[in-house]
């Protein structure tokens, strides 16, 4: 399943390339080695922080497995990545709520004031903030990461799916243009295909049907017996 965060995090840096497309152009350095390291810095940040919501989220996952409902978080984090994969656009709609665009746009704006002190630190904590921006892609990957239902395998979903984004970002950060709209939507039209595959993947897993690499049988947690013995006071 971890390579399809790579797969996943590259198909929706096309659709990301509108949020994340200016902060990334903004980050400059000159041009050399130094500018390179200075756009890579700053994409390992963004990677990072998809790591530890990773990480947050899949240990909300292995508790529920925890709870003996890993079959059932896995079937339904599967569905719910159906859907996301259908309205993944719909869920950047939320930006248009006047409260939360007005965060949104205080962000931006910090970050790029941030960034004009050229300095390595900006641009990693630039990339740190940068990964807290809301994105339906994000959301339908930490999604998949639920459903990992583990803290580690969730935090390395979410930071390849980073990794997977950042080709096209350098690209962009290199090139200095944004890719053209029809271009773009001529690899968005491939997320929703790969998403469900993921999703319906999910599902099969999660059924438990005994069959090696696609659905294998589910783990039983043995937590073991333990007697204690107490001592009455009388």
């Amino acid at each position: 399943m971890i390579w399809t965060a790579l797969v996943l995090g590259f198909l929706g840096s096309f659709h990301c390339i509108g949020m994340c497309g200016p902060i990334a152009l903004a980050v400059g350095g000159n041009k050399g080695r130094a500018f390179l390291w200075n756009k890579i810095i700053y994409n390992l940040g963004r990677s990072l922080t998809y790591a530890l919501l990773g990480l947050i989220i899949g240990s909300l996952g292995f508790s529920l497995s925890l709870a003996g409902v890993q079959q059932g978080v896995s079937i339904t984090m599967g569905l719910l990545v159906v859907f996301l994969s259908i309205s993944y656009k719909k869920a950047d709609q939320f930006l248009t709520i006047p409260a939360l665009s007005g965060i949104v746009r205080w962000i931006k704006s910090h970050l790029t004031k941030t960034l004009k002190s050229g300095s390595k630190l900006a641009f990693f904590s630039t990339g740190l903030v940068n990964g807290l921006l809301p994105c339906g892609m994000v959301y339908m990957a930490l999604v998949v990461a639920m459903g990992m239902q583990s803290p580690a395998l969730g935090a390395a979903y979410m930071f390849f799916f980073g990794l997977g984004t950042i080709p096209m970002l350098l690209v962009l950060m290199i090139s200095g243009s944004l890719l053209p709209v029809v271009r773009r939507q001529q690899f968005q039209k491939a997320i929703p295909y790969f998403g469900i595959a993921i999703g319906i993947l999910m599902v099969f897993r999660g059924l438990g049907l005994g069959i090696p690499g696609l659905s294998p049988e589910l783990a039983v947690f043995d937590y073991g017996t333990q007697q204690v013995e107490i001592t009455m006071c009388h």
